[in-house]
Parts: C-alpha cells; sequence; structure tokens
C-alpha cells in the first residue's frame, strides 16, 4: 500500500471498515506518522454519533431511511455541549490537581446542574511504567473523553479502550506514542456509556498488549 493511499485510510480505519490484514497495515502506518494519528483521533465523535445511530434504528429499517428533521438539531445540541465542557475544563482540571494531591491517585468529581457527571482518574503501571489520566464528562450521547499519557516506550499505537459493566469494550480514541517521548501527551475522544455504565479504562498498543488500567468510579 503506497503512503497517499495509507493516509487517505484514515476514514476507514476509525470507522472500522477495514478488513483485518488491512488494519494491521494501517497500525504500522500510525506509528510513523502523527497527522494520520491525529485525524483518527478527530474522527472520534462522528464515529460514536453513527454507532448511537446503528443503536436505535431497528434492524428493519433500511440503512438508506433518511434521518428525521430532529437529528441535524440533536447533533448541533451535542457540539454545543461539547464546546460548553471544554471552556470548563480548565477549571476542573485546576480544582483536580488540588484534590488529587491531597486524595491519591484516583479520585472523582461530580459537578451538579444538566446532569454533568465529571470524573477523574489516573494510574501508574508499575509494570509498563506508563501513567494515564482519563476525565470523563457526561452528555446527551455518552461521555466526553479527555486522555493525558506519558509513554516514553514508542513508537508505537496505542488505543484507549472503555469496558462497560456488561462486558462491552469500545475504543474512546487512538493516537501514535513517539520515540522515547516520555512527556504528556492529550487526546481527546468519545463514547457511547455514560460515566456509570463504565466499569475500567484500559490503555493497550495496537498489538492488544496491557500498558495500564484504570479503573471507573
Amino acid at each position: 500500500m503506497r503512503s497517499l493511499e495509507r493516509h487517505r485510510d484514515v476514514a476507514a480505519y476509525a470507522l472500522g471498515v477495514l478488513n483485518e490484514a488491512e488494519a494491521f497495515r494501517f497500525e504500522d502506518h500510525l506509528m510513523e506518522c502523527a497527522r494520520c494519528a491525529a485525524h483518527v483521533t478527530e474522527f472520534g465523535p462522528v464515529t460514536r454519533q453513527l454507532m448511537l445511530y446503528r443503536r436505535s434504528t431497528p434492524q428493519f429499517v433500511h440503512p438508506m431511511t433518511k434521518p428525521g428533521p430532529q437529528l441535524l438539531n440533536r447533533l448541533l445540541e451535542a457540539v454545543a455541549n461539547r464546546h460548553r465542557a471544554l471552556r470548563r475544563r480548565t477549571l476542573y482540571a485546576v480544582a483536580a490537581s488540588v484534590v488529587i494531591a491531597l486524595a491519591g491517585p484516583a479520585v472523582a468529581i461530580m459537578a451538579g446542574g444538566e446532569d454533568k457527571t465529571v470524573q477523574i482518574v489516573e494510574a501508574t503501571d508499575a509494570r509498563s511504567g506508563v501513567w494515564a489520566q482519563v476525565t470523563s464528562e457526561n452528555e446527551a450521547y455518552g461521555s466526553q473523553v479527555e486522555l493525558k499519557v506519558k509513554d516514553g516506550a514508542g513508537p508505537r499505537a496505542c488505543h484507549l479502550i472503555a469496558i462497560g459493566r456488561d462486558g462491552s469494550e469500545e475504543t474512546v480514541t487512538s493516537w501514535s506514542a513517539a520515540h522515547h517521548d516520555a512527556r504528556e501527551n492529550t487526546m481527546m475522544g468519545a463514547s457511547a456509556m455514560h460515566s456509570d455504565e463504565i466499569l475500567r479504562y484500559e490503555v493497550r498498543t495496537a498489538d492488544g498488549d496491557h500498558l495500564v488500567t484504570l479503573p471507573s468510579r
């Protein structure tokens, strides 16, 4: 597969329509291409919206059926909520840093109003040495997720996986760890599950190797 073709496979990979061999080759490409890794992360919210549409659509409905007139309004509302969440995140981060310093490695912050729940968890794996922090906030469609991670063992493609209390798994965001760069990196993602439906988060390599687990509250 030529380099240009690999770049064009970002959307197909994010939407999960590549076959196993193609996905494997693209994940090799992700380890060397920061631009594609960033684009995969940007496709996260779109993927979650399509997943929600699939889950809420009965199987007997034709896949080319046009959505109702309220779908655009709901999508615009979800985008507006996301922007408001980003503006609030700086304030939450300052408060969280104080609470974390006093309370230990994993804390949860509950924010009232509009059924918004902000949860912050962090952990360091003794074996891999990877540190990660997940900040999640409930939204109408599920939860908005911010991941911070320090991983000096790259280059390698990685995923943040949300594991539901029902055993289901969902990829929240993907990225490519740089070559021996242990600086903190921040990625945004989204999940179709709300915070109380998530049992834990796991950071894994594209090959399935476990790097760190973050228990949810």
